[in-house]
């Protein structure tokens, strides 16, 4: 080539062909350069038409940014890298690599509040007739899509408990709906830049602390706070009950379907109340069985004796033997021919399943409530007439409840001791550091007192000591491997609650989660969570990522990490170096501040960059 050009050139032939050429050479350099620079063409990720992931890094804005505007994005370099010294004065942040990732913002009509799982409309419209009761169960988009949450307009850091429970920003959760369709039952109410609970419900107008007194009143052994700890509300609206009942010493587990009322689950967790997206349709909730000491229904409209019974002989598998079954709903008290068959139907049912009837009452403003209770052996299931619904076969049985469908059976009692009947709990609050009820070897109780003392002093010593978190700001926390729940347990002395999570492919100690007065769900990581965005104050993960990553990427697992956290939000990852070296400039990537300490603690704080 290059004799030819040079024939060309003392031949002063075709001078056109050497502008040509020059003009190659040129843009091939333009174009290589133009290929390493870190400012790209911005990509966003449609969800609306589902496609392949396409990730795009682009602007950025500064994480301490306390409003979110609309003017248009500058394009920022990436931070530079945090170091936090160590006593020797070694830079602990040894890792300043930033992943080779181009991030992108998802985009649509659902984008600032995506659920992946819950918003896989593509496969929901290919659910019909009798199927689509499973439009609202989990369907996870294959891939998952690597795209990033943008923030409502105008969002802010989220008004910090207590003041939470009764007042959140609108502009965080920018959903009107409900403030107009319940406005006559004081759900929630718009004042300025405001949404305000006034503590109201269906079921209790008169406030929730009334409402609560006067069951406690129609029957005492309820004990709320100390035989009653663990609570789950069913179409627990914008989630009242379980936020006042906190004051009782009662942790309540809310739930309802997304979208029932309009962002009701998203109201609960931006008030800094327990809470979770679920439905019972055709699987499991992802609760253990024998987990709840009462269980809450306030006109949570749920056809409780459809489907064979189904619903209810789930609600009687996570109840705890002995735990109560509060229902306060309109078949209970209203005469009219459509209530009563169904308050003939619930007679019919609990009586077949052992349920009994210790009070049935009538609040003051007319509304009735009937309170039954789970029998705590199974002599009532052998003397029964008929065996319909029978009993689930025990050798067949299975606790994890993940992708399991509903039974059409009664759940197998927990085996007593020899010549013992089922244990209650001890009362609140020695339940938390005593022998979970669900432990039977002596072994398993010592690998249990064992965790709790050294979480209890890693926690008292070190996260809250040494590291650079504001504990005063985080409310809402999740452990993502929970374990016995001992992080939780050390934590109980600060204004906040955790949800405890146990991965399915880890060992099952949920029950014991449970017995010790605490809250959790099943989950498998390498899928998305049941929640909205920004959920969480505080994500802690402890041994997850070493197994987690020989399933599934750990950038997906990054990704979902950044949906659920508020932004300001900690993470606290306590793994192996090598785990940390692989995180780390991924979550770099996303431009979060990153400081490792003693080399197996990684602490990052999420900001408010969003790709533009």
């Amino acid at each position: 080539m290059e004799i030819l050009v040079d024939g060309v050139l003392k031949a002063r032939k075709f001078p056109f062909i050497f502008s040509f050429f020059i003009l190659l050479l040129f843009l091939l350099v333009s174009f290589l350069f133009l290929s390493n620079s870190q400012t790209q063409i911005p990509v966003s990720f449609d969800l609306a038409a589902p496609q392949s992931s396409i990730i795009t890094e682009s602007a950025s804005l500064s994480p301490e940014a306390p409003l979110i505007s609309s003017a248009p994005e500058v394009a920022l370099p990436l931070p530079p890298p945090s170091f936090h010294k160590t006593d020797k004065g070694v830079p602990e942040n040894a890792t300043t690599k930033v992943a080779d990732l181009k991030w992108s913002k998802c985009i649509g009509p659902v984008a600032v509040d995506y659920i992946p799982c819950l918003d896989n409309y593509k496969l929901m419209k290919t659910l019909k007739g009798k199927r689509k009761i499973e439009r609202k169960e989990r369907h996870c988009p294959q891939p998952s899509p690597r795209c990033l949450v943008p923030l409502p307009q105008g969002y802010k850091i989220p008004v910090l408990w207590p003041e939470s429970r009764d007042r959140v920003w609108f502009n965080n959760v920018p959903h009107p709906k409900l403030v107009e369709f319940k406005k006559d039952q004081r759900w929630v109410q718009k004042d300025g830049d405001y949404l305000v609970f006034p503590g109201g419900g269906t079921q209790f107008k008169d406030g929730v602390s009334h409402y609560v007194d006067y069951i406690e009143k129609s029957l005492p052994a309820i004990g709320w706070g100390k035989l009653r700890r663990v609570v789950l509300d069913v179409g627990c609206g914008v989630a009242s009950f379980g936020g006042y009942m906190l004051d009782r010493g009662v942790i309540t587990m809310s739930f309802a379907p997304k979208d029932e009322h309009e962002a009701q689950i998203q109201f609960a967790l931006e008030r800094g109340i327990p809470a979770t997206l679920a439905f019972i349709g055709t699987q499991r909730l992802t609760f253990p069985d024998n987990a709840f000491d009462l269980i809450h229904c306030s006109r949570c409209r749920v056809h409780w004796h459809g489907n064979g019974g189904k619903p209810l002989l789930e609600l009687n598998r996570i109840l705890r033997p002995g735990g109560y079954f509060l229902w306060s709903a309109t078949p209970v008290y209203e005469g009219d021919e459509k209530h009563k068959n169904v308050w003939d139907a619930m007679v019919a049912l609990t009586e077949s399943i052992c349920w009994k009837v210790v009070a049935k009452a009538f609040y003051e403003s007319g509304i009735g409530v009937v309170i039954y209770q789970k029998p705590v052996t199974s002599s009532c299931y052998q003397r029964r007439k008929e065996n319909k619904p029978p009993m689930c076969d025990q050798n067949r049985w299975s606790s994890i409840s993940w992708y399991a469908p509903l039974d059409d059976c009664i759940s197998p009692l927990p085996e007593p001791r020899q010549g013992d009947t089922y244990r209650w709990p001890v009362p609140w609050p020695e339940r938390l550091n005593s022998k979970p009820v669900s432990l039977s070897s002596e072994t398993d109780a010592e690998m249990y007192y064992d965790d709790t003392k050294r979480w209890s002093e890693l926690v008292a010593g070190v996260y809250r000591q040494e590291f650079p978190i504001n504990w005063s700001s985080v409310r809402n926390v999740m452990d993502m491997n929970a374990g016995y729940g001992g992080f939780a347990a050390a934590l109980i002395d600060l204004p906040l609650w955790v949800m405890n999570v146990i991965p399915v492919h880890e060992p099952d100690t949920l029950p014991v989660i449970f017995d010790r007065g605490l809250i959790g769900i099943y989950h498998d990581w390498c899928e998305s969570l049941s929640t909205y965005p920004r959920s969480y104050d505080l994500l802690h993960a402890s041994s997850l990522f070493e197994n987690l990553r020989l399933r599934c990427e750990i950038t997906d697992v990054a990704i979902e990490m950044d949906r659920i956290l508020r932004p300001g939000g900690f993470l606290l990852v306590k793994d192996t170096m090598a785990v940390t070296n692989k995180l780390t400039p991924i979550l770099r990537s996303l431009h979060w501040s990153i400081t490792l300490q003693r080399e197996q603690f990684l602490i990052a704080t999420k900001g408010f960059w969003r790709p533009q």
